[in-house]
């Protein structure tokens, strides 16, 4: 399979990315350097490889769970687990990386 890429993040997945980072300076937690970088690769809205939609796949299917926390979803208490899944684009990463992941199977 080629890694060719030209997946380019939908808008909706960029703001999410840009509120995860905005959140993440003012909080100060969530996220690793990785989660960062990806995020801004997001809002920027760079062309991803078809390697990083897989590992933004991967990275929702691990972290699903982190939705159960009592924070997630609070803008001004936020959980790290909230934050982090912002940086990968928040829901809207979630939905547009598995459809992106399907359509390289297609």
């Amino acid at each position: 399979m080629s890694d060719i890429g030209g997946h380019v993040p939908p808008v909706a997945v960029a703001k999410a990315a840009e509120k995860g980072l905005a959140l993440r300076r003012r909080f100060h937690r969530g996220g690793t350097q990785i989660g960062v970088a990806r995020a801004r690769d997001l809002k920027n809205r760079r062309s991803l490889s078809d390697d990083t939609i897989k590992r933004m796949a991967s990275f929702f299917s691990r972290h699903n769970i982190d939705k159960e926390s009592a924070d997630f979803g609070n803008d001004s208490n936020p959980s790290p687990g909230y934050i982090a899944w912002l940086l990968w684009g928040g829901d809207a990463g979630r939905d547009w990386a598995s459809k992106q992941k399907a359509d390289l199977h297609s």
